[in-house]
């Protein structure tokens, strides 16, 4: 099984207290919730793509976090991964280091990178039924403005009408999906959860709105 998570940020007091407000007492609280949270769902052998900042910690707070962490992991750079710089840090806990990447998953393709592509590779596929093939999954914008404002956007591209090159007129896919920890109770998800986890989360926002 292969699970995707962003944002974690392990040992980062100020986002719990400040940015995203997550309400726990302490950083360690937090830290010990997401640790039991991932485990929960996560086996030895699963493979978790980390969409980037999975710890704020040192060098050595950050290796100690991974031997607790189940499954195979995978690991796109964030801008907070700073741990990565030092020669202390234990890389090999991780399959791969990458800054993106695109993987195959239940024949679907999957754009992994930490920071939002509004325009990304294969975007118009889908399949015989008009599903999407393609699903563009990042992090780094948390549950800000910034977030609002990607969604404005996808509801503007879906909303376009265009002729595909048989000449049919088409809505434009825009299948982008912010997997932050928080909107999954900070447990990491296959790809066809955190579908149906964004859906779920943009009708309810929908809802409250009107």
């Amino acid at each position: 099984m292969r699970y995707y998570i962003a944002d974690c940020h392990f040992f980062h007091a100020s986002l719990n207290t400040k940015m995203d407000k997550r309400g726990f007492e302490s950083v360690e609280e937090m830290n010990e919730y997401m640790i039991q949270q991932w485990n929960k769902k996560v086996r030895k052998n699963d493979e978790v793509v980390i969409l980037g900042d999975l710890s704020w910690g040192k060098d050595d707070e950050t290796n100690e976090l991974l031997n607790r962490l189940n499954g195979r992991l995978f690991l796109i750079i964030g801008n907070h991964d700073r741990y990565l710089k030092s020669k202390d840090f234990h890389t090999e806990r991780f399959e791969w280091i990458k800054s993106y990447e695109e993987l195959s998953d239940n024949n679907r393709k999957v754009i992994l990178s930490h920071y939002p592509i509004m325009f990304y590779n294969m975007q118009y596929r889908l399949n015989k039924e008009g599903q999407p093939k393609t699903y563009m999954l990042y992090g780094h914008v948390h549950d800000t403005h910034d977030q609002r404002l990607i969604e404005q956007f996808q509801d503007i591209t879906t909303s376009t009408i265009v002729q595909n090159p048989g000449g049919e007129e088409v809505h434009i896919p825009c299948n982008m999906i912010n997997c932050f920890c928080m909107y999954s109770d900070y447990t990491p998800l296959t790809l066809d959860e955190w579908i149906a986890c964004d859906q779920k989360r943009k009708a309810v926002s929908t809802k409250l709105s009107k």
